[in-house]
């Protein structure tokens, strides 16, 4: 049987890490160490200026990746981006929103994919989107999935939105190297952007692994 502390570290792996000195009484009310914007928010409006500090930093983000894929005309924005900015503006001191997480989580994601569509052959081969769904790429997505959590489970490296990447591009949806490429890319640029955003609004967000 786990030990309190035990307890209280399996819990914050997949919850907001201030869970360990048991503050937590929302997704961003327990942050400590809250500054600036943020604590202005919480201290004026509760859970609604936590939604308002959600909304403001997930528009800001996903407006810089957006102009970033526009500007290189590659496919930097893509829909499980959406679900890592939440967790950024969201749970910001969680592990499972960290930047190893989401960097780890989303590469892990991409290779597991592509190994996945190498096994059952379908390298170049069209997307289940044109194709339909074949009995290859039914295997393909489910060896892409169960490869992704298995590995990030090994890594404790949790991070959910890597799963819809995984489909993505085992999917073909995303198949290129450069595309393959873009992805990890658009990540890093979203975890950049968001951590400079968390800083400058009013959360210590961790540089690299949250703090434990």
């Amino acid at each position: 049987m786990m030990d309190p502390q035990q307890q209280i570290d399996h819990i914050a792996e997949f919850a907001d890490s201030s869970v360990r000195v048991m503050s937590r009484q929302g997704s961003l009310v327990g942050v400590p160490g809250s500054y600036g914007f943020k604590r202005w928010l919480q201290q004026r409006w509760g859970n609604r200026g936590n939604a308002i500090y959600t909304f403001t930093g997930s528009l800001i983000a996903i407006a810089i990746s957006g102009v970033a894929a526009w500007a290189l005309d590659e496919p930097l924005l893509f829909p499980s981006l959406g679900a890592t900015a939440f967790l950024f503006f969201e749970t910001p001191m969680a592990e499972v929103a960290s930047p190893r997480n989401a960097i780890i989580g989303h590469a892990v994601a991409v290779l597991a994919a592509v190994v996945a569509i190498a096994a059952f052959g379908l390298i170049d081969a069209p997307s289940a989107y044109e194709a339909g769904v074949v009995p290859q790429r039914i295997g393909a997505v489910a060896l892409a999935v169960a490869l992704t959590g298995g590995a990030l489970r090994l890594l404790r490296a949790a991070h959910p939105p890597a799963g819809a990447t995984t489909i993505i591009v085992s999917s073909g949806l995303l198949d290129d190297p450069l595309q393959l490429l873009a992805v990890v890319v658009g990540v890093a640029i979203l975890t950049a952007a968001s951590f400079g955003l968390n800083r400058l609004l009013g959360v210590p967000a961790p540089r690299w692994a949250s703090p434990r």
